[in-house]
């Protein structure tokens, strides 16, 4: 049998969050979303320390955190892709462009290349459809793209991160 491994978590970084919300009816989501920002995603560990702290069962909690497309369950890279999929994105060449992307950084979509730079979640819209086709890394948004566009992007970001 394959043992099942993942990094270990600093657990004493989520109980001022627990402390904060502690009796709080209806705070399960405010507590995965502030657990996110402290780690950067869900890990499996705070799911069993909110889970001694609220009495919620791990199923329930999961079961939430798995109902909204913003939580996450593993580390994302230091740049994220939000790659848009919505209509205006998609009739003008959408597919192209996350063609580009994941042959660039040989990736799919909810995946995260090996040396943990970039990860590409693909979305149905970012409301930026005037600029359609439109990726968000980060927090800056890429509009009107080729790709060419997202791959000389993709690469200055690389080499960015290179000379940092």
């Amino acid at each position: 049998m394959q043992e099942c491994s993942h990094p270990t978590v600093d657990l004493s970084l989520l109980e001022p969050t627990l402390k904060e919300y502690e009796g709080i009816r209806g705070s399960l989501i405010s507590i995965l979303q502030k657990t996110q920002e402290i780690y950067g995603y869900i890990p499996i560990d705070a799911v069993y320390r909110i889970s001694e702290s609220t009495g919620a069962s791990p199923a329930k909690i999961l079961g939430v955190a798995t109902f909204y497309s913003q939580f996450r369950f593993q580390a994302v890279g230091k740049y994220l892709i939000m790659l848009c999929k919505g209509t205006a994105c998609y009739v003008n060449g959408a597919d192209r462009i996350a063609a580009a992307v994941m042959d660039e950084l040989g990736i799919h979509d909810n995946e995260t290349t090996a040396d943990g730079l970039f990860s590409l979640s693909l979305v149905s819209c970012l409301g930026c459809c005037s600029l359609a086709p439109v990726m968000m890394i980060n927090d800056k948004v890429y509009g009107s793209l080729t790709p060419d566009k997202a791959r000389k992007i993709l690469r200055e970001l690389r080499k960015e991160a290179e000379n940092a």
